[in-house]
C-alpha cells in the first residue's frame, strides 16, 4: 500500500484521543436529565462519530419514546457544552499508546495527517492543547463541525481535509475511525481506504457491518499495514 495514501484523515475522540469516553457519558447525562434512562451502550451505537445535537436528536429517536424530540433535545444540547467543559476540566486527556508516534512515522513517509471530529473547534482546541499537541508541528490540519454545513456521514469533512492539504483525487485518501460512521463518512468521500479502529466507541462486529477494507485494535498498528512495500 506503501506510496497509494496521500493524505490520512484520523477521527479523534476514541481514535487518537483517550477521553475515556466523557463525550458520550457527556450525551447520555444531559439526555437523562431530561427524564430518560438510555444506556452508554444506546448512546454509542446511535450517536458515535456524529456531531453531539445530531447524536442526541439520534439516541433519542432511536431509544425513548421522546415527543417533540426537537424541543427536547434542544434543551440536552444547551446543557451539553457547559456538562462537557466541567468534565474535561476533571479529566487527564491523553493519546492512546503508540498513536504519536505512528504520525510521526506517516507524516516522515510524506502523508499528510489530518484530524476530523464532530467535536466544535473550541472543544477540540481544547482537547489538543491538554495534549501538548500543535498544528504544523504533529498534524496538518484540523477540521471541526463548525469548519462544514454538513456533519458525518456527510463527506463535508473529508473534502475540506483535502482542500487543507491540496489533494484533488479522494483516491489517495485514508479515513480512520473507531465508529461506523466514520467508515460511511470515508465511503461517501469516496476514500482509497476506510479503517475501523477498536480503541473506542464500537465493537468490531459493529464496525464491520459499514465494511471498511480493515479494522485494526489501534491506529498505532497503522505504518504497518500502508508503509509496507
Amino acid at each position: 500500500m506503501k506510496g497509494k495514501i496521500k493524505l490520512a484523515v484520523f477521527d479523534m475522540a476514541g481514535t487518537t484521543v483517550d477521553e475515556g469516553n466523557v463525550v458520550y457519558k457527556t450525551v447520555q447525562q444531559v439526555i437523562n436529565e431530561q427524564g430518560f434512562d438510555v444506556s452508554l451502550d444506546q448512546v454509542l451505537e446511535y450517536g458515535a462519530g456524529k456531531e453531539k445535537h445530531q447524536a442526541i436528536v439520534d439516541v433519542l429517536i432511536g431509544c425513548t419514546q421522546a415527543t417533540e424530540v426537537n424541543l427536547v433535545a434542544n434543551r440536552a444540547f444547551a446543557n451539553f457544552k457547559p456538562a462537557l467543559k466541567r468534565a474535561y476540566d476533571r479529566l487527564d486527556v491523553k493519546s492512546f499508546p503508540g498513536v504519536k508516534e505512528a504520525m510521526e512515522l506517516l507524516r516522515a513517509s510524506g502523508m499528510f495527517v489530518v484530524l476530523n471530529t464532530g467535536y466544535d473547534r473550541k472543544t477540540a482546541s481544547s482537547l489538543l492543547e491538554k495534549m501538548g499537541w500543535k498544528l504544523k508541528a504533529d498534524f496538518d490540519g484540523l477540521v471541526t463541525a463548525d469548519d462544514v454545513v454538513n456533519g458525518r456521514p456527510a463527506p463535508d469533512m473529508i473534502l475540506q481535509a483535502m482542500k487543507l492539504t491540496g489533494i484533488e483525487d479522494p483516491a489517495f485518501v485514508l479515513k480512520a475511525g473507531d465508529s461506523c460512521i466514520d467508515i460511511e463518512e470515508g465511503k461517501n468521500a469516496r476514500c482509497g481506504v476506510t479503517v475501523g479502529v477498536l480503541s473506542g466507541a464500537q465493537t468490531e462486529e459493529q464496525l464491520i457491518q459499514a465494511q471498511p477494507d480493515f479494522v485494526l485494535a489501534s491506529l498505532a498498528e497503522l505504518p504497518d499495514k500502508v508503509l509496507r512495500d
